[in-house]
């Protein structure tokens, strides 16, 4: 007669069975290796900003964005892909091909694929890449140049004690403002 036990086994074989047999069974991830991390490592959080965070804060204005008669300050980081008429100090600008900034500007390092126009003080390097177009008064401390890019205006390299940063002029400690003449 039919044994049902020759075809699927015994259930006491199936208890005796080392399931650490030397045979994996192998399975197919479809996860990229960075989804697949641990699950023990969650992401840690981001240290608070602070004054020497290399990050900083930024302001991005967008392709189909007008910013007209603004004074930008306390940004790091200034990215222009649209128009923008406004003065500013900061650290970093960056015109992106198709932005233009017009007004008045200083900063330590300005990166240029758009145009600039108006006044310009780089402290620490000025780039002009090839598709970038720089115009007006133009202050610089390191200036370089991508075939194709372009500069004019009154250009002058900043000395060493030269920032170029404004300050409002103060009176002769202890002295009286002489009369002219």
């Amino acid at each position: 007669m039919f044994k049902s036990d020759a075809l699927f086994g015994n259930k006491e074989d199936a208890l005796r069975k080392d399931f650490r047999s030397p045979s994996p069974i192998p399975v197919s991830n479809p996860l990229p290796a960075a989804a697949r991390a641990p699950l023990a490592e969650a992401p840690k959080p981001e240290a608070p900003r602070g004054v020497g965070d290399s990050k900083g804060s930024k302001l991005i204005v967008g392709p189909d964005i007008k910013l007209k008669g603004a004074e930008i300050t306390d940004c790091d980081t200034l990215v222009v892909e649209g128009r923008i008429e406004a003065t500013m100090d900061s650290r970093v600008i960056q015109i992106a091909q198709h932005g233009v900034f017009s007004g008045t500007a200083g900063i330590d390092v300005a990166e240029i694929h758009g145009s600039f126009e108006g006044e310009l003080t780089a402290r620490k390097q000025l780039v002009i890449h090839a598709t970038g177009k720089v115009t007006g008064k133009i202050r610089y401390g390191k200036l370089a140049i991508e075939e194709g890019g372009e500069l004019s205006g009154d250009i002058a390299v900043l000395t060493a004690g030269d920032t170029g940063r404004k300050e409002l002029p103060r009176p002769l400690m202890g002295k009286p403002l002489a009369a002219p003449g």
